[in-house]
């Protein structure tokens, strides 16, 4: 980020000479760096979310394995909760193939205008 420094005379009295008082810099808003942050942000949540659901998915599965195989233990829902999981897989997949499309598409055109040499 760039940052600006602010410098002036000090208008105090004093027996020295006038020292120079630097002010705390400010940094500036960059919205590249923050589209880029926010970007990143959502392909990693993504991937999470896709790896949780995943884990649920599969312990549906092994529910279906435990009623398949033991008639007499009856568990109610799992089938629901499994095309859930498996539509969030789904949903959130998507959602980080697209966040790297656009974060790799921007990469790309910053390349594209700002490395000539």
């Amino acid at each position: 980020m760039k940052t600006q420094k602010v410098t002036h005379e000090s208008s105090l009295p004093s027996n020295t000479r006038n020292k120079l008082v630097l002010r705390r810099t400010r940094k500036r808003f960059n919205p590249r760096i923050f589209i880029d942050r926010i970007i990143e942000t959502t392909a990693i949540i993504s991937l999470l979310i896709t790896g949780f659901s995943g884990v649920g998915a599969m312990g549906c599965w092994g529910m279906e394995i435990i009623e398949t195989n033991n008639p007499n233990i009856i568990i109610s829902g799992w089938q629901q909760q499994k095309n859930i999981c498996l539509g969030a897989m789904l949903v959130s997949f998507s959602a980080f193939l697209g966040s790297s499309l656009v974060g790799a598409s921007l990469s790309i055109q910053q390349d594209k205008f700002s490395g000539d040499k």
